[in-house]
């Protein structure tokens, strides 16, 4: 049996320079070379393959989910102001971009250890926890991968993907001290995860683990699988996946809102409500991620990032309190409304965990748990689809299967009724916020008051609703074109002044590469 040393693309990215005894080091077994020579030690690898730094603070404040409060609170840090201006980020904490690149390549570095073991044990025909194993880690390198690519580049589409910068497809461990790394192009990357998630779906399953939630299972594969080929324009493949996802009784896997109806909502913590939102006996929560960050708090009632809020204003004209195709805003687990030291309306998903290292001091971290992926958005994504495809009545039976089920609405939609509601309402304007903004999809033209384009922003309203708080609003502003912007908001929590805007063509859209990678001679995103 080999000994494999884990080396991270971020620590290779950067050059590990100022080693002036390269020789040497090269010499010198590393603390973090690993012995694989079992299945039990290969699953336990596989629990690294999944990163613990993440990216759903940095895209939920990217997007247009949040206003500056400036004028009234002044709850910031060099580290939000810059997300908020959507500057580059030079900030090294938790959550920055740096932490992001480096965990997630951690993660594939660990899948890929993984599977070169599997191989050594004999391949996934010696048993089936090495099959399954292996399916695990060709998901593990095809979503963490996907994430890169999506915060890090352009999004998709097959115009000019074939040209628009990639990331770096690491398919086995690093072994030299200092490698040149291509970017490629995004077209390249996509193709290279539809691989290894075919790979991966073939032979993942649910028996390594005593609580499967926390890792790729079948469902969970399924679920991404739907993502991924939404993103990819492949909407039969969507519908595929998400119908094996929700199997032939969707509405028992979707969230247990009635039983979050029941809980506390409003009081300054709410951990209960929180905790049960990520509870892996919960069916719609199909992967579970621990992260190191401070969502909880940002997304939560605490002064955190007060500065830049989620507020009232945002809440009652664009989203979970304002009046949508499907009527009123009467959800069954009602966001929760903060006024006095923050303006923040939301909705208790991301609990805030304190994991202390030194429980006498009173020191550690602050870590949350989230849903990754869920059928709820499974259910939207497949409708979604229909969309895609022209059948809208399809689409109609899965919006008002996610309605029912988090709202207490006794109404159905139609394609009618919902282009009548759309063509009744004014598209967005920075200093009059509406439910309809304009989009420019990167899959094709949409003509402005169809009924395709109607369909559009229904599912669009849902899913805000459904993914406020989670991070994913970011990604359906780049899909769709949507041209967003930064507004500081008066006394009374209403516009007061335009301070900046992200239009189509607007290559901040692809996030920057972190400062140190760049340094070492990556190439960097362009910028105007």
């Amino acid at each position: 049996m080999k000994t494999f040393k884990i080396t991270y693309i971020l620590a290779a990215a950067i050059g590990l320079t100022g080693l002036s005894a390269c020789d040497k080091f090269l010499d010198t077994t590393p603390d973090n070379r690993a012995t694989v020579d079992s299945e039990e030690k290969v699953i336990s690898l596989l629990g690294s393959a999944y990163s613990e730094n993440d990216h759903i603070l940095i895209a939920e404040f990217y997007s247009d989910n949040v206003d500056n409060y400036g004028i009234q609170y002044t709850g910031t840090s060099r580290f939000f102001d810059s997300i908020y201006e959507w500057s580059e980020l030079e900030e090294s904490n938790n959550e920055s971009t740096e932490r992001i690149w480096g965990s997630y390549y951690s993660a594939i570095a660990s899948a890929n250890q993984a599977i070169v073991a599997i191989d050594e044990l004999g391949g996934p025909e010696t048993s089936i926890a090495l099959s399954q194993a292996l399916g695990e880690a060709y998901l593990c390198r095809a979503y963490s991968h996907f994430v890169l690519v999506n915060m890090f580049c352009l999004q998709y589409n097959k115009q000019t993907s074939t040209t628009d910068l990639g990331i770096p497809y690491m398919t086995k461990p690093e072994t030299t001290l200092a490698p040149h790394y291509d970017r490629g192009n995004v077209a390249d990357v996509y193709a290279k995860i539809e691989e290894d998630l075919e790979k991966g779906l073939a032979l993942v399953g649910d028996d390594n683990y005593t609580v499967p939630k926390y890792h790729f299972n079948k469902l969970a594969a399924y679920a991404f699988a739907a993502r991924f080929y939404l993103f990819y324009e492949k909407y039969d493949q969507v519908i595929k996946y998400a119908d094996l996802c929700l199997g032939s009784s969707p509405s028992t896997m979707l969230r247990d809102y009635d039983v979050l109806a029941t809980m506390p909502n409003g009081s300054p913590q709410q951990q209960p409500t929180t905790l049960h939102y990520v509870d892996p006996s919960v069916n719609a929560n199909l992967l579970l991620f621990t992260a190191f960050s401070v969502m909880g708090q940002a997304f939560g009632a605490y002064s955190t990032a007060s500065m830049y809020s989620h507020g009232a204003y945002l809440a009652k004209n664009e989203d979970c309190q304002a009046t949508q195709p499907w009527g009123n805003s009467a959800y069954k687990d009602a966001p929760a409304v903060y006024v006095g030291s923050m303006d923040r309306v939301i909705f208790w998903r991301c609990p805030r965990i304190f994991q202390y290292t030194d429980p006498v001091a009173g020191i550690g971290f602050i870590r949350t748990v989230y849903p990754a992926l869920s059928t709820d958005e499974c259910l939207l994504n497949r409708a979604e689809a229909y969309v895609h495809l022209g059948d809208y009545n399809k689409a109609c039976e899965d919006l008002n299967l996610w309605v029912h089920n988090c709202n207490t609405t006794k109404s159905d939609m139609t394609p009618a009724s919902i282009k009548a509601f759309y063509d009744g309402v004014d598209y967005w304007e920075w200093n009059k916020s509406t439910v309809k903004k304009r989009i420019n999809p990167v899959f094709g033209t949409v003509e402005e008051g169809s009924q395709e384009e109607a369909m559009y922003q229904c599912i669009l309203a849902a899913k805000r609703v459904e993914s406020l708080g989670l991070g994913q609003r970011w990604f359906d502003v780049k899909r769709f074109g949507i041209e967003i912007h930064r507004r500081s908001m008066d006394l009374k929590g209403y516009p007061e002044k335009l301070t900046d805007s992200m239009p189509l063509d607007d290559p901040r859209r692809a996030i920057q590469l972190p400062v140190r990678v760049i340094a070492a001679g990556v190439t960097p995103n362009p910028r105007s």
